[in-house]
């Protein structure tokens, strides 16, 4: 049985005829992460993410739970000294894979854990309770992530907001920060990245 072919488009670059062993490596491996590559192949009406690929997303999924895995073993305070004064985390972003991934590995250090996956889903939460912490993606399919950190800003001045973002350009970096971001961490992230970046504002 012949083995799928795709076109891989990577920013200006296409590569012709990759062989789907290799991408799926290529993904396993955290070569090519989410949002970094649209693939062609026959029987796809044009251009579409990898990710969206339902032979592909599998891959993405165990890189991606494999890396989070990663520190299951260390001991749970070693990174969280002061985790009684982060309580309460918001995650808002559209990925549900991700998010459940992050609420698991967070509820397993006693923090409570909501998820909104859209902007209005997100004013709702914050409406209702103002989180300790929020990790706020910059796209979402009913809005954009700046916009929304400037209304929990307005609302509350002193809100830790960390960005999340597979699309970290220098700009948007720069925008957060005006905004009042505390922070910007890139997609993929393991468990690590998160844990520490809690530490830094307990």
């Amino acid at each position: 049985m012949a083995q799928i072919k795709y076109d891989i488009k990577r920013g200006a670059d296409i590569y012709r005829e990759i062989y789907g062993a290799r991408l799926q490596k290529w993904i396993s491996t955290g070569k090519i992460k989410r949002g970094e590559v649209l693939v062609w192949r026959s029987g796809l009406s044009g251009w579409r993410k990898a990710e969206e690929l339902e032979e592909l997303a599998p891959f993405f999924k165990k890189w991606e739970e494999r890396e989070l895995g990663k520190i299951k073993r260390e001991k749970p305070d070693k990174f969280l000294t002061h985790k009684k004064q982060i309580r309460n985390i918001l995650i808002i972003d559209d990925e549900q894979d991700m998010c459940s991934l992050l609420h698991d590995a967070l509820s397993r250090k006693k923090y409570n854990v909501a998820i909104a996956n859209t902007m209005g889903d997100a004013i709702g939460c914050i409406k209702r309770t103002i989180p300790d912490l929020i990790f706020l993606d910059l796209r979402l399919p009913d809005g954009d992530g700046i916009k929304l950190l400037s209304k929990i800003k307005k609302q509350n001045p002193n809100a830790i907001v960390n960005i999340i973002s597979a699309y970290g350009s220098e700009e948007s970096r720069e925008e957060a920060r005006k905004k009042g971001a505390h922070s910007f961490i890139d997609k993929p992230f393991t468990e690590r990245e998160i844990l520490r970046s809690i530490r830094e504002v307990s």
